[in-house]
């Protein structure tokens, strides 16, 4: 048994390295590689326990660290072993409680609170990245202005000695300065995102091969602790302030807005059921979604007005049929 799930901790961290690794290459295909890192950790955390997570995501990134430096270490840990560990402890959290005719059953960690915890986690990688480009607001932004310079000079191609321009024309201060700004947030959005699709494609992986111990939970009855809704309107109105503070509330605002954005996937698919159209609309709006990203803000409302005052609990009261006098 020890052997088996050293081999599996051996596997997975080699794995999810090697995947972490792929970004060196530069290829299109090594950016969805590079996002999946964290997945075959996870895996080991819901069909073997954490602890063998735990092991695997050490492995992967003690190889990282021996082959390629002490920089592709500490940046596995941050950005895939440890938010890959910990999400998969909390997936497969439980607590006995009291059940029907006094046998305990399995009260498992809440959906929504997953949810909230893989927005943290990816606001948490982001910020701890910070520092790198600077430790206040103007130099970060001048550190991150410099890098995309230079990267856009090898994409381009652009000699140092000559003026960079881009590839469609455009003035190309004004489109560094444009990604200067978004870049943060940006980057905070897509780990929360890398979080919640790796955790998903773990369980399904692991619920396919019959070992995972948690039953499938219902995704359309996920709720959020009502204080969140607190947090993030805090993290918005320091988002407006100058300096490092407001970058660092940028982050956190807006992995907290795409956990709400989640929350009101959830909450469509909760009070459309019964719907003769549903699939139809459901498809629509994750089309549109697709297409136009910024509609997702409305589903963020959905999301902190459910919170607010329950709008599932509403439609269901609606869809019960009338009591009998």
């Amino acid at each position: 048994m020890m052997m088996n799930f050293a081999f599996v901790a051996i596997g997975a961290g080699l794995a999810a390295g090697l995947l972490f690794a792929s970004v060196i290459s530069g290829t299109l295909l090594s950016i969805p590689l590079f996002y999946l890192a964290p997945l075959p950790i996870m895996i080991a955390a819901l069909g073997w326990g954490h602890w063998v997570a735990l092991a695997a995501a050490l492995t992967g990134a003690l190889t990282l660290g021996i082959v390629f430096g002490v920089v592709f270490l500490f940046a596995f840990l941050a950005g895939a072993g440890v938010p890959g560990w910990f999400l998969g402890y909390l997936a497969m959290l439980a607590r006995a409680t009291g059940g029907k005719n006094h046998q305990q059953t399995l009260e498992w960690y809440p959906t929504g609170r997953l949810v909230v915890w893989a927005a943290i986690l990816a606001a948490l990688v982001v910020i701890v990245a910070i520092p790198n480009l600077g430790t206040d607001g103007d130099s970060f932004r001048a550190g991150l202005h410099d890098a995309l310079v230079r990267m856009l000079r090898v994409q381009t191609g652009a000699p140092m000695d000559m003026p960079l321009a881009l590839p469609g024309g455009g003035d190309p201060d004004r489109f560094i300065n444009f990604l200067v700004a978004v870049i943060p947030a940006t980057a905070a959005v897509l780990a929360t995102l890398t979080n919640l699709v790796n955790l998903w494609l773990a369980g399904r992986v692991v619920k396919f091969s019959g070992r995972l111990a948690r039953p499938w939970p219902q995704l359309s009855a996920m709720r959020f602790p009502p204080l969140l809704t607190i947090a993030l309107a805090i993290a918005i109105a320091l988002s407006f302030a100058g300096g490092l503070i407001g970058i660092i509330a940028g982050v956190v605002s807006a992995s907290l807005l795409m956990a709400y954005g989640v929350l009101g996937f959830a909450v469509l698919h909760a009070i459309t059921q019964g719907m003769n159209a549903r699939a139809f609309v459901l498809a629509g709006i994750y089309l549109v979604v697709l297409l136009i990203g910024w509609v997702v803000l409305a589903l963020c409302v959905l999301g902190v007005l459910d919170t607010a005052i329950d709008i599932r609990g509403r439609a269901t009261r609606n869809r019960r049929p009338p009591a009998l006098s």
